[in-house]
C-alpha cells in the first residue's frame, strides 16, 4: 500500500503540471454560449484576434499567463454553460488579487474608440494590466494636450502594426502590448505567417508610394529555434556578414520559391517573391544576435526585454518608417518612400496607366555626377582622367590656434560645449538642390539660386584668424581656386565679396527634395524629446535642467531619440556611399551608384549649408559679445566662459530674450543644447597637442592617437 508521503507527493507533481484547457471546440463552444465575440476576448487578455482563432482551432496553444487567465476564464464559463445534458455547478467566486501584468514589460497604447465603448468582458482582475502610453507626456511640460499629434488610426490591412519581435517561446511581441502566438518552426513558414495570418506592415507614407513589408525581428533563442546561428562569425567587417548559399537555412528559402535579395542572408534579410498584381510579397528580418540593431545608433535596445525592443522601433516606425536596415539605409529610403520615384500616368497612345515620373523626385534612372562633385575612384574620374580637383564640402574639424588666444581668454575659468541639435537636419530645410543631370558652363555669372558646383578663387578673402574660414572643412584659408558647392560661395557675397567663377557644373531642374523628409524627422525629433520632458514652452534654465534628465525619464523612447538622430546623419552620409571590399578597384561601379539617390551633389547642399550656418552663428557671436571659439567639430563648438553653464555667455536683450543671430538654446532642429563642460586648462593642454576639444567636452577624457 502507498504511504501517505508517496500520496501526497504524487499530488504535488500533478498540480504542478502545466494547466489543461478543454478542447478547441468546447472553447469556441463556451465563448459562443457567452455572447462574447473574439475580438473581445482578444482586448480582454491583451492578444489579437488571431491568437484566439488559433485557441480555438487547435493551431496554436497560449502561454503563460495568458494561459493561467484563459483557464480560469473557460472554467467559470463551463460552470455557467454546461454541454447538453450536464449538470450546472456554480462557479467559485474569484479570490481578490491586486493586477498582475499579462506580460513583463509589456507597453500599451490607448485603446481604439471601438474597444472603449466594449462591454468589459468578464475576466478575473489578476488578467488585467494597466495599460501605458507608448509616448509618455512628462509632468513638467505645460504644452496644451491638444496640440500633440493624434496618434493614426490603424489601417485596417494592418491590424497589428509595422512589427513584432519573436522570442524563442514563439511569442511574437508588436506595438501597443499586442502579443500574437506565433507557431512558425522554421524560417519559410515564419515568412507565410507573417504574410498570411500575422496582419503586420504598415500603409504607405505617399499616395504614389508603396506600402512598408512587416519586420520581424528575431531574437537570439528564436533564431536558434529557426535553424539559424545564434551569431555569425569569421568575418572582419559586420556589413558583410551573411549565410553562406549552402547554408540549410538558405537551401529551405530557395526550395520553397522565396528569393533573398543580393546582399543575402544577413542581420537584415529580406526574403520575397515576385508581385502578384499589385500584391507585394516580402517580409524583412532582422537578427538581434547578428548586431542587426547598431548600439551607435539604437543604444541599450538590443539588451532589452521583447516587449520593449517592440515599442521602442515600433514608436521610430510611426514616427520614422519601418526599419528597413541601418538607421541610414532608413534615412535614405524615407527619402524615396516621401518622394516617390514615379506615378500612375495615363498612355495617350492607349489609353491604359502607365508608370510615369513623380515631378520633384529624382526619378529611377541613377545619374552620373559632375566630375568634380564625384569620389577619386568613380568611373567619370578614372575613364575621363580628371585632374580637376573635387568638391571638399565636409563638416568643420578646427581647432584654434593657441597663439591667438588672449591673457583674459586664458583666466576664465571654464570651456562649454554647445551641440546643435541635428545640425544638417536643420540645413536640409527649404533646401534647394538639382534634380536633373549637371550642364557645363564656362565663365558663368554667379547665381545664389541654382545649385551646382563651381570652380572659384576664395584665397584673397581674409577673415578674423580666431575664427575657422566658412569655406574649408579644416578652417584654413583656401590657397588658390577650389570647388565650392552654391551655399559657400553665396556666403562669401554675403560677407561682402565679389566673385567670379571660373567653370561650374549647374542643374537646370530644382527643388525641395528634401523638404517632406526634413519634416517628418523634425516632427519626430520635436515630438519625441517633449515626450521625454523638453518641450519648447520651457524658459532656458527650464530646458538645461529637462535636458540634463530627459534620458532617465523613459530610455525606451531616449532609445528612440538617438535613432532619429542617427537617421538624419546616415541618410544624408549615404547619399555618397563609398564602395566597400578590399576586392575593389577604383573605375569599377560599385552597387550604391546604381540607386537614384547616389547624389554627392544634394549631400555637399546639406554639408555646405550646414557649415555656413555653422559660421554666421559664430560670426554673430564674437559681434555681439565678443568672445570667440576654442573648437568646432562638426555641430559642436566649444566657447571659453566665465561660468560652467551656457547661460553665463549666450547674448541676452535686457528683456531677457535670447538675441537673434547667436546661438540659442531650445529642442528644436538648428537651436543649441549643453555638450559638456571643463576646465579651461583642459582645453588648453588639448589644443597644444592639436586635439579637438569638441570631441572630448562630453566626457572629457582624450585619446591621444585618436588620427585627428
Amino acid at each position: 500500500m502507498a504511504s501517505e508521503e508517496e500520496l501526497f507527493a504524487n499530488i504535488d507533481a500533478l498540480l504542478e503540471e502545466e494547466p489543461q484547457l478543454p478542447r478547441p471546440a468546447e472553447r469556441a463552444r463556451l465563448r459562443e454560449a457567452a455572447g462574447i465575440t473574439q475580438a473581445r476576448l482578444a482586448l480582454a487578455l491583451k492578444t489579437s484576434t488571431q491568437s484566439i482563432k488559433n485557441w480555438e482551432n487547435g493551431r496554436s496553444e497560449p502561454k503563460s499567463p495568458r494561459l493561467e487567465a484563459y483557464q480560469r476564464l473557460l472554467k467559470g464559463w463551463a460552470a455557467k454553460y454546461p454541454a447538453h445534458g450536464a449538470p450546472a455547478t456554480p462557479a467559485p467566486p474569484a479570490p481578490a488579487a491586486a493586477p498582475q501584468p499579462v506580460a513583463p514589460e509589456t507597453f500599451t497604447g490607448p485603446a481604439a474608440p471601438e474597444a472603449k465603448a466594449a462591454a468589459p468582458v468578464e475576466v478575473p482582475a489578476a488578467t488585467a494590466a494597466p495599460e501605458r502610453p507608448v509616448a509618455r507626456p512628462a509632468t513638467s511640460s505645460r504644452r496644451p494636450a491638444a496640440k500633440k499629434a493624434a496618434k493614426p488610426a490603424p489601417d485596417p490591412r494592418f491590424p497589428h502594426g509595422p512589427l513584432a519581435v519573436l522570442d524563442g517561446d514563439g511569442s511574437a511581441y508588436g506595438v501597443d502590448g499586442i502579443v500574437l502566438d506565433c507557431p512558425a518552426a522554421t524560417v519559410v513558414e515564419l515568412v507565410e505567417w507573417t504574410l498570411r495570418e500575422s496582419g503586420l506592415g504598415a500603409a504607405k507614407l505617399h499616395r504614389y508610394g508603396k506600402d512598408s513589408d512587416p519586420l520581424v525581428v528575431l531574437t537570439a533563442a528564436a533564431a536558434v529555434k529557426l535553424g539559424l546561428p545564434e551569431r555569425l562569425e569569421g568575418h572582419e567587417q559586420r556589413r558583410s556578414l551573411r549565410l553562406p548559399e549552402d547554408h540549410p537555412v538558405v537551401k529551405q528559402v530557395g526550395r520553397a520559391k522565396w528569393q533573398l535579395t543580393q546582399r543575402g542572408f544577413g542581420p537584415w534579410a529580406r526574403i520575397y517573391r515576385k508581385a502578384q498584381g499589385r500584391e507585394r510579397q516580402c517580409v524583412q528580418l532582422a537578427i538581434l544576435s547578428w548586431d542587426a540593431l547598431d548600439e551607435r545608433s539604437w543604444p541599450g535596445v538590443s539588451e532589452m526585454e521583447p516587449a520593449d525592443i517592440a515599442r521602442v522601433l515600433g514608436a521610430y516606425a510611426q514616427r520614422v518608417i519601418t526599419p528597413r536596415g541601418s538607421t541610414a539605409v532608413s534615412g535614405l529610403e524615407l527619402m524615396t518612400a516621401l518622394r516617390p520615384p514615379t506615378r500612375a500616368v495615363r498612355d495617350e497612345a492607349t489609353g491604359n496607366w502607365v508608370p510615369g515620373h513623380n515631378p520633384g523626385s529624382l526619378g529611377t534612372e541613377p545619374m552620373d555626377p559632375a566630375p568634380p562633385e564625384a569620389t577619386p575612384e568613380h568611373p567619370v574620374v578614372v575613364n575621363s582622367g580628371w585632374t580637376g580637383g573635387f568638391l571638399n564640402e565636409e563638416a568643420y574639424q578646427w581647432v584654434r590656434s593657441v597663439d591667438s588666444l588672449s591673457d583674459e581668454e586664458c583666466m576664465l575659468p571654464y570651456t562649454v560645449g554647445l551641440d546643435l541639435n541635428t545640425a544638417f537636419l536643420a540645413a536640409a530645410a527649404r533646401l534647394v538642390v538639382g534634380l536633373s543631370a549637371p550642364d557645363h558652363f564656362h565663365a558663368p555669372k554667379f547665381n545664389p539660386k541654382i545649385p551646382g558646383s563651381w570652380l572659384v578663387d576664395l584665397s584673397h578673402i581674409e577673415l578674423d584668424p580666431r575664427l575657422p574660414s566658412p569655406f574649408t572643412p579644416d578652417g584654413s584659408r583656401p590657397t588658390g581656386p577650389a570647388w565650392y558647392q552654391t551655399h559657400t560661395v553665396a556666403y562669401a557675397q554675403e560677407l561682402g565679396y565679389d566673385v567670379h567663377p571660373i567653370e561650374a557644373y549647374l542643374r537646370r531642374e530644382t527643388g525641395a527634395y528634401l523638404d517632406p523628409w526634413h519634416d517628418r524627422l523634425k516632427t519626430a525629433y520635436v515630438d519625441t524629446l517633449a515626450d521625454l520632458g523638453v518641450t519648447r514652452d520651457l524658459s532656458d534654465t527650464e530646458f538645461l535642467a529637462a535636458m540634463e534628465r530627459h534620458k532617465q525619464v523613459d530610455p525606451a523612447l531616449a532609445a528612440v531619440l538617438a535613432a532619429i538622430k542617427a537617421t538624419v546623419k546616415g541618410g544624408v552620409g549615404k547619399l555618397r556611399e563609398r564602395p566597400q571590399g578590399k576586392n575593389y578597384k577604383a573605375g569599377e561601379r560599385w552597387p550604391a551608384l546604381e540607386r537614384p539617390t547616389w547624389r554627392p551633389d544634394i549631400r555637399a547642399a546639406v554639408i555646405s549649408n550646414a557649415r555656413v550656418n555653422m559660421h554666421r552663428k559664430l560670426n554673430n557671436m564674437a559681434k555681439m559679445t565678443g568672445l570667440y571659439p576654442l573648437a568646432v567639430l562638426s555641430d559642436c563648438v566649444v566657447y571659453p566662459s566665465p561660468g560652467d553653464s551656457p547661460l553665463d555667455f549666450l547674448p541676452y536683450a535686457a528683456s531677457g530674450k535670447p538675441q537673434p543671430g547667436g546661438f540659442r538654446l531650445g529642442p528644436t532642429p538648428g537651436l543649441a543644447k549643453l555638450e559638456g563642460v571643463q576646465p579651461m586648462l583642459w582645453a588648453v593642454e588639448l589644443m597644444e597637442k592639436g586635439l579637438n576639444p569638441a570631441r572630448h567636452i562630453k566626457g572629457g577624457d582624450a585619446v591621444l592617437d585618436e588620427g585627428e
